[in-house]
């Protein structure tokens, strides 16, 4: 899942994607006592803690541009290089961002921990909206991560000592992610929805349109909700989403 452009697909972040109040709660205690943070992927900065001193980092203008006023002071940089010293962080952070390669690049630049908020890629199959309609999705994954246990395996050979805290997704989760709409399945026929989303932009167009065209027949012939009746009487769902935190030696 590499190779994408958030200066083409990251124009609507600001308005689909605000961050979620129990997820951002989550997040900021995993960062424990950290003063000094670096948010890699910093995005239009969601998540970022105002009562900490936080540099955030992101390569795409387009996303920097949506950077709402009184945001944390960013760079443009890439994750994989990133221009500080060993060190120089308390702590580092990254939300939903897809540079794996990066990741040594956090570890280097962070005193005491790495916080990661992400998606398992093994866990894939427990959204029915890939299982269902997008088994596309699971192709973009590298063959690599898609066991089970892969993407912790990667994280500890980084990083060594981690804890993996499970986060459940919301039923009105507030940030417009991939399985952020797991009890709206309407909002995946949302043009505006999925141009937030960046698994959409990945997955050929003709796979895009087959599976919503899929979903809201089944959706219009209550097909979906005589399979998922159960989904509606929860109110948060595990789909594979992890606080990663690694404490740092």
């Amino acid at each position: 899942m590499t190779g994408l452009s958030y200066d083409q697909i990251g124009r609507s972040y600001a308005a689909t994607r605000r961050a979620d109040s129990r997820l951002e709660t989550a997040i900021w205690q995993a960062l424990g006592s950290a003063r000094s943070v670096i948010n890699v992927g910093a995005g239009t900065g969601s998540y970022e803690p105002q009562d900490r001193a936080v540099t955030a980092v992101e390569p795409s203008a387009v996303m920097i541009a949506q950077r709402p006023a009184g945001a944390a002071p960013v760079l443009q940089a890439a994750a994989e290089q990133l221009p500080f010293a060993d060190d120089s962080f308390d702590a580092a952070m990254s939300v939903l961002s897809d540079r794996h390669r990066g990741l040594t690049e956090l570890r280097r630049v962070a005193r005491n921990r790495v916080v990661l908020f992400n998606f398992n890629p093994g866990d894939a199959g427990l959204f029915w909206l890939t299982r269902e309609y997008l088994p596309g999705f699971t192709e973009l994954i590298p063959e690599r991560y898609r066991s089970t246990d892969a993407w912790e395996r990667e994280l500890r050979a980084i990083f060594g000592d981690l804890t993996l805290v499970p986060v459940p997704v919301p039923h009105d989760c507030t940030d417009g992610f991939y399985g952020a709409f797991w009890q709206r399945p309407e909002a995946y026929l949302d043009q505006a929805v999925r141009d937030g989303i960046s698994v959409f932009a990945q997955i050929p167009a003709a796979q895009v349109k087959s599976a919503t065209n899929a979903l809201r027949a089944d959706l219009t012939r209550g097909a979906w909700h005589h399979r998922h009746t159960g989904l509606l009487k929860r109110t948060e769902l595990h789909l594979g989403y992890y606080v990663a935190v690694a404490e740092l030696e």
